[in-house]
């Protein structure tokens, strides 16, 4: 039962009154006096007055029906025992009834993500607020890629109810394999094993938007915005997340919860780092050079697809907050005496190299692609509100594989510019979706990987916030995994060419350079090493502090604050 706490809010000439109901799992603290948090906090002592602060949803059916703020609310007493009576009770109810609010946490800011703005942006919006809400903070601000992902595996994290980052998706990405990998090594379980059914981890994670790219973020949550992803922190919103585990033969190469994409999205990514001083302008730039270039690649793709009388990559329907198709799965993926069954249910005789002709279950497609992508979720961001894939769930234990065969370049150009719209990606005869539990990609036979295909570099560190470290191009021990496979592959030979071939390389990119035979996966940002892989989905597999994206048609709101309101209310008692 949702307890709710209602007051009348008055105008300064004590007329419009209206109630204003806020549940107690909403309420943020109570402060005595006449206290403001942001910008700024401002306290002005008073006997008879004390302030609740709530959250304050955005404008019924706004573009920011997500976006969450926090409501303060002045209450006036006839008495200061009477003041305190009622900040007792509140306090005693905020206690009592919110055992799922976290009471301590460990904080990741990358200092170099996005505008380097997270250790501001930490201080001036998100300390305030935990403080007010009575939740201790143990602050990591990092030095170097993967500090994050290396502090979660190694050091004691007894007492910490959750992980949060200050950062964009490589950020996240850090947490997300510090937390799965910490999980599997307390629970014995081998993460390089495909067949292997990975623990649930118990450890949340929270996200503050402060990067280039924060597509987790927005995908979840329905915002970018660090005040709204503080707030679902703070009241302890529990959102289940699955996770794509990236095998390379017997070797788990990444976890991914976003976008696993070869060809078109790939080659944009290789070709955007060799723009880095660009800053974000270099993701258009590189999109409209590798569009010009109208690759497109041979490929051999099996996966096995979901049950589809659970959901359809093409129902139309979308992930909300309180989603039926992702509370059915979990009673499906979690069954109370079925485990042995969902063990065995990625056997390894389904997983293994020779299966494919042999297991029926499996299905094959092959030919040129312009691109293959592989996703968990929508993949929302504000350039494309609907994302890669618009009814893909967040916690079904699926994953929608979305298939671009090869088409001419007026016809692709048509399927990127439906992701900026409504019109349905997936309704054009070169494209097709299947929702999936797992994908396996191979090269035919005669296409192998040549290092003499390309002469110019393709990047250096791959998309993620990490890759944000300006100072790490002169460090090459410490080079992400984007940085290291791509000099295995000698992309950056061309670095000691003459002026004249790095001019046209700077200015004409790929679209003047040897098309090469295979392309590069892009996960979650990062340069994968490999081009055959195998996918695995885990549904469930993580937790978000986050409740999914709620329907701006039902998202309440309060409308108080106006000209006249004075935000003083009189409690019903």
């Amino acid at each position: 039962m949702q307890i709710q706490g209602s007051w009348t809010q008055l105008d300064k000439q004590n007329r419009d009154k209206k109630t204003v109901s806020v549940p107690v799992s909403e309420l943020i603290g109570v402060e005595e006096g006449r206290v403001e948090i942001l910008p700024q906090k401002k306290v002005e002592e008073s006997e008879q007055h004390f302030t609740v602060f709530s959250v304050k949803r955005g404008p019924r059916g706004a573009g920011s029906a997500g976006l969450w703020a926090v409501g303060r609310t002045l209450f006036s007493c006839s008495s200061r025992d009477l003041r305190d009576h009622w900040v007792t009770q509140l306090r005693a109810a905020l206690r009592d009834r919110s055992a799922s609010r976290p009471q301590r946490l460990l904080v990741f800011i990358n200092p170099f993500g996005g505008k380097k703005r997270g250790v501001q942006i930490y201080r001036t919006l998100v300390s305030p607020l935990l403080e007010l809400a009575g939740i201790s903070a143990h602050v990591v601000v990092t030095e170097r890629a993967n500090q994050a992902r290396d502090h979660i595996l190694k050091k004691e994290l007894t007492g910490f109810d959750g992980v949060v980052c200050v950062g964009g998706d490589g950020m996240f990405s850090e947490l997300l394999h510090g937390v799965i990998g910490r999980t599997q090594q307390e629970a014995g379980l081998s993460e390089h094993d495909p067949t292997e059914t990975l623990q649930p981890c118990n450890l949340h994670i929270g996200i503050i938007p402060a990067g280039s790219t924060n597509c987790v973020c927005f995908a979840t949550v329905g915002v970018s915005d660090p005040v709204t992803s503080t707030l679902h922190i703070i009241i302890g919103d529990s959102q289940p997340l699955d996770v794509c585990s990236v095998h390379h033969l017997n070797t788990l190469v990444r976890y991914s919860v976003s976008l696993v994409g070869y060809g078109f999205y790939g080659d944009v990514l290789a070709e955007s780092e060799r723009h880095r001083w660009m800053g974000p302008l270099r993701y258009d730039y590189s999109g409209c050079m590798v569009y010009l270039s109208n690759r497109s690649y041979s490929g051999v793709i099996q996966f096995l697809p979901a049950d589809p009388k659970f959901s359809s990559p093409r129902d139309n329907t979308r992930c909300l907050s309180g989603c039926r198709v992702c509370s059915e799965s979990t009673e499906r993926l979690f069954p109370q005496s079925d485990a042995s069954s969902n063990a065995s249910f990625y056997s390894t005789s389904q997983y293994s190299q020779d299966s494919s002709q042999s297991d029926g279950d499996w299905v094959s497609v092959e030919g040129r692609f312009r691109c293959v992508s592989l996703t968990c979720m929508s993949s929302s961001c504000p350039r494309s509100p609907l994302g890669l894939s618009p009814a893909a769930h967040l916690a079904d234990g699926t994953g929608d594989l979305i298939l671009v065969r090869d088409t001419s370049a007026m016809g692709f150009l048509k399927y990127l510019h439906r992701h900026t719209n409504t019109q349905d990606q997936f309704d054009l005869p070169f494209v097709e979706v299947h929702r999936v539990r797992a994908v396996r990609f191979s090269v035919p036979p005669g296409e192998e990987e040549s290092d003499e295909e390309e002469d110019g570099g393709k990047g250096t560190e791959g998309g993620g916030d990490r890759a944000e470290q300006e100072c790490e191009r002169d460090r090459p021990e410490r080079k992400s995994i984007s940085q290291q496979h791509l000099a295995e592959r000698g992309v950056e030979r061309g670095m000691g060419d003459d002026r004249k071939k790095k001019e046209r390389g700077l200015f004409f990119g790929p679209c003047c350079s040897r098309a090469p035979s295979v392309s590069v996966w892009n996960c979650d940002g990062e340069i994968l090493p490999h081009t055959e892989i195998l996918c695995r989905v885990h549904g469930q597999l993580v937790r978000l502090f986050a409740r999914g994206i709620e329907d701006g048609a039902r998202t309440r709101s309060c409308r108080g604050g106006g000209r006249k309101c004075k935000g003083r209310c009189v409690l019903h008692t």
